[in-house]
């Protein structure tokens, strides 16, 4: 097993949306290349969503940098925060809000289950 591994879109991802009990508005279609499932629950890779809004809620932990695209989070009771490329942020688990793409959203992960 190589121990670098590289994190790429070449391949065949899997193809999601959001359940249809926490769609908000629109169509969104979700896209991920899962890189990396290690064990004791830690996942790795690239994931894409087409415009929409839907519910969200975190028992994991996530470490979310925003390749391309313009997405609004909003935590239930807190303000809106607006993340375009370029800016890193973590979800913790306990969070409850919804995500909005904006503009067809890519990002790197890194969930802990």
């Amino acid at each position: 097993m190589p121990h670098v591994l590289p994190i790429d879109v070449s391949g065949e991802p899997e193809h999601g949306a959001p359940a249809p009990g926490r769609l908000i508005a629109g169509d969104p279609k979700f896209r991920t290349w899962n890189a990396e499932e290690a064990p004791g629950g830690l996942y790795a890779g690239i994931w894409e969503a087409t415009p929409g809004t839907w519910r969200i809620e975190y028992d994991e932990w996530e470490f979310c940098h925003i390749i391309s695209g313009v997405s609004v989070i909003t935590e239930e009771g807190g303000a809106a925060r607006t993340v375009k490329a370029g800016d890193a942020f973590v979800l913790r688990p306990g969070f409850k809000g919804s995500w909005q793409v904006v503009e067809t959203t890519r990002k790197h992960y890194v969930i802990r289950l």
